[in-house]
């Protein structure tokens, strides 16, 4: 396939007039500068990298929008919320699932997303028993990415805890229980299905949900079976988290992780919302990658990340969708950046003297710092990298005469999904002209399954 494109964010910087060409196993095999080649697509207006979708919880899209209102018992707060979704999870079915997630990834291919990690913690039936084939509900998610056609790095999460130092599972969270051994099972059982576009790493819950021994365990493991397989883990997401990590071992939990875990490039540390000095410095200088979910973290009322003081450390970040209430990479990179313009009373803040463009800067860096968190040759368009792009409507009104990092400062903070055109993911359309060609059955199969979720079926 070649596609021509006017203007194009490359690896280098954004060019004028090149053809992009793609080869069987779905990477970019070349890119030429110059008049269209013969045979080549005209893309409908300017050329981005695909954006990774670093953190999902795909059963959570269908919570979205249902615990919008202040409860009993006085302040709602992130553990009032974990509640709520703690017994709406307890309703799930693998066909459930499968039918949520395929909806949701169909809703983020629309909006700019082309590879999505699942951080899958739902192992057993709702009384806790495993199901016959314990990937079960991983398997869900696989089958609900390949209708899609999104790009998935599937994550089952060890989930064995209900608190610091060992505390027991409570009565709704016994669907997650989990251990090391069983959590390799599965991503042995995965890796088997040799599925296209299939990345299977794995993810520690927390530190909360994990002990020292099962965490080293699963490293290990993990690292045994593939050494570059990614590793994510919630850390430092609430400020009460913190407080019982210091209680627990005298010690911050991203700085008790970079003690004692072999935090690297193949991490992804999730939300690192409360990070001291030193936390800051180290995460940034170990190479592993830092989640970033604001439309999340604002939702439950997390706080917001260092950005600025990050990205002056040399930091890698990445961002993701989480529970869903917003599914756009352009709603994720804006929160980012309002929130530390609110906190900051100052405009422009991830910019620089040498990289002035808000967007331009988060949108590489979130591109970059995502491919590498979902184990994935991707985020630049440069040769060998996979074919995954964003053709942006080069008719919308905020384009007009945009040239360059103006074109992204019209996306994020002004135009949003209504730029999205078309979205190629492994070399394959999979969005054409704003619309998923499956988005109508898959719509009114999420509609049924959330049906039967609201009906307790």
């Amino acid at each position: 396939m070649r596609l021509f494109a006017s203007q194009a964010l490359l690896a280098d910087g954004w060019a004028r007039d090149v053809t992009i060409e793609t080869d069987e196993s779905g990477r970019v095999s070349a890119i030429d500068r110059g008049p269209p080649a013969p045979g080549a697509e005209r893309a409908a207006g300017p050329v981005v990298p695909g954006m990774p979708d670093l953190h999902s919880h795909a059963f959570q899209r269908a919570l979205a929008g249902r615990t919008e209102r202040r409860g009993p018992g006085g302040r709602d707060s992130f553990w009032t919320w974990r509640e709520a979704m703690y017994r709406f999870a307890q309703r799930l079915t693998p066909e459930i699932a499968q039918h949520v997630a395929a909806w949701l990834y169909v809703e983020l291919l629309e909006h700019g997303y082309t590879a999505v990690a699942e951080f899958q913690y739902v192992h057993n039936d709702p009384d806790g028993s495993p199901y016959a084939d314990p990937a079960e509900m991983s398997l869900a998610h696989v089958r609900a990415a390949a209708d899609a056609g999104i790009a998935l790095t599937m994550l089952p999460a060890l989930y064995a805890h209900g608190g610091f130092g060992g505390a027991p599972l409570g009565a709704l969270q016994t669907r997650f229980r989990s251990s090391p051994d069983a959590i390799l099972r599965i991503v042995e059982r995965l890796r088997a299905l040799d599925a296209p576009g299939l990345v299977v790493g794995a993810a520690a819950h927390s530190l909360r949900a994990v002990t020292p021994e099962e965490l080293a365990a699963l490293c290990d493991g993990l690292a045994g079976i593939d050494p570059g397989a990614p590793l994510h883990i919630h850390v430092a997401e609430q400020t009460k988290e913190v407080d019982e990590c210091l209680a627990w071992r005298g010690r911050r939990p991203v700085a008790w992780l970079l003690e004692h875990a072999p935090v690297g490039q193949r991490w992804c540390l999730v939300h690192c919302t409360h990070l001291d000095d030193a936390e800051l410095a180290g995460l940034a200088a170990s190479g592993a990658v830092a989640g970033l979910c604001p439309t999340t973290e604002a939702n439950l009322g997390d706080g917001v990340f260092r950005l600025a003081d990050y990205l002056v450390a040399g930091g890698r970040f990445g961002i993701g969708s989480d529970s869903h209430v917003a599914r756009d990479p352009v709603e994720e990179l804006r929160w980012l950046e309002y929130a530390q313009r609110l906190v900051r009373r100052e405009r422009n803040v991830a910019a620089s003297a040498a990289r002035p463009s808000v967007a331009g800067t988060l949108w590489r860096a979130a591109a970059v710092g995502g491919a590498q968190a979902l184990g994935r040759a991707a985020g630049a368009l440069q040769p060998l990298a996979r074919a995954d792009l964003v053709v942006l409507d080069g008719e919308h009104p905020d384009l007009v005469g945009r040239e360059g990092d103006e074109v992204l400062d019209a996306l994020v903070f002004s135009g949003g999904a209504g730029m999205v055109r078309d979205v190629m993911v492994g070399g394959r359309w999979q969005v054409r002209a704003g619309r998923h060609p499956r988005a109508a059955t898959l719509e009114r199969a999420y509609r049924r399954a959330v049906e039967r979720l609201v009906r307790g079926d």
